[in-house]
């Protein structure tokens, strides 16, 4: 496996990986679809300042991809990025997540603009947590019922590293 910066090329497998998500799962509150234009926009805002945007090869294709990316809008938070995490459905418990979060985080640790990660799970994601917690990640506290997906209302747990 290798972990590398992502590039224009990865566009389509990250796309890919993240509908996957949206139609299937609820790691994403997402309810449609993203279009390879929006994909772009999203892909754009990435391995610019504090925001690193990393995949996971494995046998010549991308299993996975890990993101920093804007917490909130407002300046005040510019030094605490968001933490997403998806990796491609035929390649879970493969080691793909573990990776992926451990590069991330010394992307984080060496940037001097970041301070905080913070990671919104959804509720019953009990690998994701597993997976937080033994990178040192705190819960910061649960959201009740705060989106619908599938005909169900969702929590969502929040969790945060001091970097």
């Amino acid at each position: 496996m290798e972990i590398r910066k992502a590039e224009r090329r990865d566009l389509q497998a990250l796309l890919d990986i993240y509908n996957y998500e949206v139609e299937h799962g609820v790691a994403t509150l997402d309810l449609q679809p993203k279009n390879l234009a929006q994909w772009e926009i999203w892909f754009d805002a990435h391995n610019v300042e504090n925001h690193p945007l990393l995949v996971a090869e494995m046998d010549g294709h991308v299993a996975g991809y890990a993101s920093l990316s804007d917490y909130r809008e407002k300046e005040a938070y510019k030094s605490t990025v968001e933490l997403s995490v998806y990796i491609a459905p035929g390649d879970r418990r493969k080691g793909v997540a573990t990776a992926l979060m451990g590069a991330i985080l010394a992307e984080a640790r060496g940037d001097a603009q970041t301070h905080t990660v913070v990671s919104v799970i959804t509720a019953g994601n009990e690998a994701s947590v597993r997976l937080h917690k033994r990178f040192g990640f705190e819960f910061c506290g649960m959201i009740r019922e705060v989106g619908t997906k599938f005909g169900r209302y969702l929590d969502i747990e929040n969790y945060s590293l001091i970097v």
